[in-house]
């Protein structure tokens, strides 16, 4: 666990020193015993970070010469990507990005859960709502986001589609630092509680089109809050 703790931190640290500009696409990686010093972990540290880099498109091997670095727009691993899209100076575009995967996933989640979700899965999220009015009359932001994110982990698990919750997963972080953004400002809380309470009703009335249209309109609702409340002030 250790290593593997080691290991991802030093293919943060990569990625990092990409987004900011100190190792540049295209080129090659500095000699190995070079880049291994420079991020104080052992060479086979650094091999291994740099097969999970290799993984997600990052880095690319070449033969009988340096790996180098590749274009962003060659990656593939979403972790690495969101993480490049999040710091580099593009953060409402990214947001506004991660919005639209949410509504093509998160409709079809919703649609899904209104024929397969039970009782206690209804039970859970009322229970949730319940949290995210504690904790928007308190003002207590990360207890709101823990409920608002468990809220719709709840859904994904509900339409009983393993490969749909692990689609999503990558993206958990993201998601909570856009939560929190959001979740700051009362109003866009006020929102998220009305429309959490009218995504339960669609879901359980059993009616596919209207847990789809609920959750659509949720989307929508956090988009235009997006744009009027949090980027507005950027």
């Amino acid at each position: 666990m250790a290593r593997a703790s080691r290991t991802q931190a030093v293919v943060e640290q990569v990625l990092d020193a990409i987004i900011d500009g100190k190792l540049q696409p295209g080129e090659p990686l500095p000699p190995e015993g070079v880049l291994a010093e420079d991020l104080h972990v052992s060479r086979l540290t650094l091999r291994e970070a740099v097969r999970l880099l290799q993984a997600q498109g990052v880095i690319v091997q070449v033969p009988g010469r340096r790996h180098r670095v590749a274009p962003v727009a060659q990656w593939t691993g979403i972790e690495a990507v969101v993480r490049h899209a999040r710091s580099a100076g593009e953060r409402k575009r990214s947001s506004l990005e991660l919005l639209e995967v949410r509504m093509m996933i998160e409709t079809g989640a919703a649609e899904l859960a209104a024929e397969r979700r039970t009782e206690a899965d209804l039970d859970a999220l009322r229970e949730l709502i319940g949290r995210m009015k504690t904790a928007h009359a308190k003002s207590d932001v990360v207890a709101f986001v823990a409920a608002d994110l468990e809220f719709h982990d709840v859904i994904l698990r509900a339409a009983d589609n393993r490969i749909l919750v692990a689609a999503l997963l990558p993206l958990t972080a993201v998601l909570a630092e856009t939560r929190s953004e959001t979740s700051a400002v009362a109003e866009i809380r006020e929102h998220a509680i009305a429309e959490h309470t009218a995504i339960v009703a669609a879901l359980a009335s059993g009616d596919r089109l209207a847990a789809r249209d609920a959750m659509a309109g949720h989307m929508e609702q956090t988009r235009v809050d997006l744009l009027e409340h949090v980027h507005s002030r950027r």
